[in-house]
């Protein structure tokens, strides 16, 4: 069985990278280019995992992932929080708002993959 990652992300080309990445990693990966079209497919498609741009248009990451935690259907699932514009808190406040892991834009295809591993329960690393 795949396992599933939602990319919640507005950025065509870093969804594009990070798509390319986990499907040549064996995971299925579903993609949204906002909060609320993420939040939804959370809902609906319950992945093993959250990737969430922090600074999306409209709904930003943080208000994402404290409606995302607010959800029985998604409260425990694993949500990483990728950023480009990482300030002094911004690490803080990302898991204040319901993230488990943070991880700052560019990130580095040669362990990006074995990062995000680490971050899915442990009976969905594949």
């Amino acid at each position: 069985m795949k396992h599933r990652i939602l990319v919640i992300e507005d950025n065509e080309q870093n969804r594009y990278l990070v798509t390319f990445l986990l499907e040549a990693s064996g995971y299925e990966v579903l993609t949204a280019v906002d909060g609320p079209q993420g939040i939804a497919l959370a809902s609906l498609e319950l992945p093993d995992l959250i990737l969430l741009d922090i600074q999306l248009p409209g709904m930003d990451g943080h208000a994402v992932a404290r409606l995302l935690r607010s959800e029985p259907a998604t409260r425990e699932t694993p949500i990483v929080a990728l950023t480009s514009h990482a300030r002094a808190g911004d690490r803080e406040k990302a898991i204040a708002a319901g993230c488990d892991a943070y991880f700052e834009k560019p990130i580095d295809p040669e362990t990006f993959v074995s990062d995000i591993a680490r971050s899915l329960p442990r009976e969905a690393a594949p």
